[in-house]
């Protein structure tokens, strides 16, 4: 299989060159622990055992198996499931396939390199791999450090048939130790004996740029991105450049959302990250010639639906919320939401308005079940995005409807164990998710307006009650963090709804104290453009004269 890896004897030699030797046998030594970043999981092998899958134990009749072999970057921690906010692309990896054909388990583990993982745990792994199942093999971050001492888990550097006997100080142990690439040629060749087929892949990469300044991420494409490649040309099996196709996408999404892919290191992947890597897997696979796993991948479909409203040259305004935004929005006599009665305010030949807001829903709820990746999906350069939340996200955080976040506008997160779901999570702040939304959208080149949350029916003391020292304050924050427009909704109506009184003000909900009657909406879609007028942001440009 053909590639475009020009000059790899020339920067191999580069890298070797560059590495100091070691004294016994004149083997290189081995390459420094650059990340510098604790993984015990291998010091818990029992407990890994009973976590991890029985290979084979997923095979449906007559489907074959993938099996996922690899490190912390594809399955994090001892059990692999998020308690400690990180996530591997491996736990992702099944989304993308066709559960009909093909089964995917992720054998991987914390803190193997190629020459532990191949030791300890690939046997067992061997024992359930068929004629016809695949094997994907990412491994290469521990392939560091000492090769007799402490975790002994290095590789000899390089692809050549070098070797180095040696004994385990702690244990006493004796190892013969390979290169990085005997180890996945042995890998490999265990495959192709089972009648199976052997896929190698480059390592995630790391949130890790070439200088302080600049955009580009640093690559492994010199030592292990090289090596796997080399190898696999070698062998003639596919290869999946996996460093190479997720780091374009994160220097087209830059450093500050860089930054949220991972959890607490530079190496380990947020939920974020890891979808991102697991959809860069599959990209690769779909897009290698020849490569008959992707004949098992779920087909692309594409969104049809949402910015289907936009005509050519024109930009769309999507509308994103909760019920206040969008209800029923039917019933003259029923509640409606603002969102539903915005186009009259627009000039409908310039630009389109869709209202993709969802009762119940909070910035987190939205994002976590898949709303907003169709929004940004849909994103063109000039389009514009109303974003008000805020109603819904003081809930429970991890119990009943589980939506809630934790308060402020802060950069504040915490690990939680979901009971409706049975899984970990990590949530962030309402203005983190606010100020996603703004990210996201600016990436785009789309514009981001935040609006404070929709006033509720509540009087005290003859007074109105208002959010500016709550969702409104944490929502301003977020928008100034985010450098977006900002509008204070609740304190434009609710200055229109103090001059009413609580008596009239009442005909403008309907049932209770937040959900709004067509009047009520009309009210709240009239206070933001009364507040878009009085910003510089380019929205105004498409309202009616």
């Amino acid at each position: 299989m053909s590639r475009n890896r020009l000059g790899w004897s020339l920067f191999l030699a580069t890298v070797l060159m560059d590495m100091p030797m070691s004294a016994q046998h004149d083997v290189t030594a081995p390459m420094k622990d650059v990340n510098q970043v604790t993984d015990n999981t291998l010091d818990s092998l029992n407990k890994v055992r009973t976590a991890r899958p029985v290979a084979g134990s997923s095979r449906r009749k007559g489907c074959p198996v993938l099996f996922l072999v690899g490190n912390s970057t594809m399955r994090t921690g001892t059990l692999g499931n998020g308690n400690n906010g990180q996530w591997g692309w491996g736990y992702y990896a099944r989304e993308y396939f066709d559960e009909n054909k093909i089964t995917v388990e992720n054998h991987a583990l914390g803190g193997t390199s190629s020459r532990t993982f191949y030791n300890r745990l690939w046997p067992d792994v061997l024992k359930g791999v068929l004629p016809g199942d695949w094997v994907l093999i990412e491994l290469g971050h521990n392939d560091n450090g000492p090769y007799d001492s402490g975790r002994a888990r290095a590789s000899i550097p390089g692809i050549g048939q070098d070797s180095l006997n040696v004994v385990i100080k702690e244990s006493g142990v004796k190892e013969t130790v390979y290169t990085y690439g005997e180890y996945m040629r042995r890998f490999i060749r265990d495959v192709k004996a089972k009648g199976a087929h052997p896929v190698l892949c480059s390592l995630t990469p790391r949130n890790a740029w070439d200088d302080k300044d600049s955009t580009v991420v640093t690559r492994v494409n010199r030592t292990f991105g090289l090596w796997a490649a080399q190898v696999a040309d070698g062998e003639r099996i596919p290869f999946i450049d996996l460093n190479e196709i997720s780091a374009r996408k994160f220097e087209r999404y830059g450093k500050e959302k860089v930054k949220y892919l991972f959890y607490q290191d530079r190496i380990h992947t947020s939920r974020f990250g890891a979808r991102v890597n697991a959809e860069s897997v599959a990209e690769g696979i779909r897009d290698t010639p020849g490569l008959k796993l992707a004949e098992f991948l779920k087909p692309v479909v594409p969104d049809t639906v949402t910015g289907a409203t936009r005509k050519p040259g024109c930009p769309v305004l999507f509308v994103i919320g909760d019920s206040t935004v969008k209800n029923n929005d039917d019933d003259p006599d029923g509640m409606w939401g603002w969102g539903s009665v915005m186009e009259p305010y627009f000039d409908l030949r310039k630009i389109t308005v869709e209202n993709w807001a969802k009762a119940g829903r909070s910035a987190r709820t939205f994002l976590n079940e898949g709303r907003w990746d169709k929004i940004y999906a849909a994103l063109r350069p000039g389009d514009f995005v109303l974003i008000q939340f805020g109603h819904n996200d003081g809930g429970e955080i991890h119990r009943g409807k589980a939506r809630g976040e934790l308060r402020g506008s802060g950069n504040e997160s915490k690990v939680f164990f979901i009971e409706p779901t049975k899984c970990y999570e990590v949530v962030y702040t309402y203005g983190w998710y606010l100020r996603k939304f703004i990210q996201d959208a600016k990436e785009k080149g789309a514009v981001p307006v935040i609006l404070s949350h929709t006033p509720r029916n509540r009087w005290v003391d003859g007074k109105i009650e208002r959010n500016a020292d709550t969702y409104g304050r944490w929502a301003r924050e977020a928008a100034e963090a985010g450098d977006a427009c900002f509008i204070d909704l609740n304190a434009i109506s609710a200055d229109v709804l103090q001059r009413m009184g609580k008596e009239k003000a009442s005909a403008f909900f309907n049932r209770d104290h937040t959900h709004t009657s067509l009047e009520g909406a009309r009210l709240n879609a009239k206070s933001i453009i009364e507040g878009l007028k009085h910003t510089n942001c380019t929205l105004k440009n498409y309202l009616k004269k």
